[in-house]
């Protein structure tokens, strides 16, 4: 799988990356086994990017992604894993998480963008995945923590990725505007971006793109099918945009795109998967794999090529910005 660099840095990522958000049993119980097969499937497929956090089933993630990855060859694979949310002994538990992980609530999680949680945060993720270092480090959600984000946490970063400890630093969120605050602010070396830049929102073209090109900064591309909404070759009624029901009017942009695709010979899916790549500060696109189906699904959408004049078809239409690169 062909693999690009975060720019100025040492850090490789293949272009499809594993998230394993889901085998922190997101939304629904992942089995053990099941976790296992995805992430030696992926690697199986050439993917040798690993994406995790702490926030992921209260440390589940971490732990299975380590252990599954325990025993290959650790100069082959990045794993990234992010700071921000502390977990810490829950003295308030209801049995179950109710941020949208089906685990035990034995712990919760504490914001904490300050240099402290920054070396606490990644001594924790060193335990509970049982690595020896971690390549990429990201902010986690700073949305209402700037101040400390970006005085405190940041600084503290660039620190360990100077001294080695780390290969490369940055922010995921799922707004653009603030990594734009990011990367031109901060000493970020790439960014995490979350649903803005997809066939129906491609709202980092005015902020955090424009920004990555100035800089010479790279880009992590995720949530390309908008919680599913790009993810089927007909969107129907019912579908998720953004974690939430889609409004009817996305809907049916979504299936005029969708039928587009098919007057080219592709699909929807193929072609959110392949949109992120039109702009060249984005390296990589990371994807929730649950089991070894999705993770053979979703390496052959990677893998089909996009016919000519689809981007072209779609600006016509209107259905994607004009300022989107040919």
């Amino acid at each position: 799988m062909h693999r690009r660099n975060i720019t100025d840095t040492t850090v490789e990522l293949t272009e499809l990356g594993f998230g394993a958000s889901v085998i922190g049993n997101l939304y629904r119980v992942t089995p053990a086994q099941d976790a296992t097969d995805a992430v030696g499937a992926a690697w199986d497929a050439g993917i040798r990017s690993f994406d995790t956090a702490p926030h992921y089933g209260l440390g589940l993630s971490e732990h299975r992604l380590g252990a599954a990855l325990r025993h290959r060859p650790r100069d082959e694979y990045v794993v990234s894993s992010k700071v921000g949310r502390l977990l810490v002994p829950n003295e308030a538990q209801c049995g179950v998480d109710t941020e949208g992980f089906v685990v035990r609530d034995d712990l919760r999680r504490q914001w904490d963008f300050s240099r402290d949680g920054v070396l606490r945060s990644i001594e924790d993720t060193l335990r509970r995945t049982g690595l020896d270092r971690l390549d990429i480090v990201y902010l986690h959600d700073p949305d209402d923590h700037w101040p400390q984000a970006a005085d405190q946490a940041m600084p503290a970063l660039a620190e360990l990725r100077d001294q080695g400890v780390v290969g490369a630093i940055g922010a995921g969120m799922n707004q653009s505007a603030m990594l734009a605050r990011f990367l031109r602010e901060t000493p970020a070396d790439v960014v995490m971006l979350a649903g803005r830049y997809t066939l129906l929102d491609q709202a980092a073209l005015d902020d955090a793109l424009p920004a990555a090109r100035e800089t010479g900064k790279s880009v992590v591309a995720v949530g390309v099918f908008n919680s599913g909404l790009l993810s089927r070759d007909r969107p129907a009624e019912g579908m998720k945009y953004d974690y939430q029901d889609a409004p009817p009017e996305l809907v049916e942009r979504a299936l005029r795109i969708a039928k587009i695709c098919e007057q080219h010979g592709t699909t929807l899916p193929v072609a959110a998967l392949a949109f992120p790549f039109t702009h060249p500060s984005i390296i990589n696109v990371t994807l929730g794999m649950r089991n070894t189906e999705q993770v053979k699904r979703n390496v052959e959408l990677h893998r089909r090529q996009i016919p000519a004049g689809l981007w072209d078809d779609l600006r016509v239409q209107g259905l994607i910005r004009s300022d989107v690169p040919a």
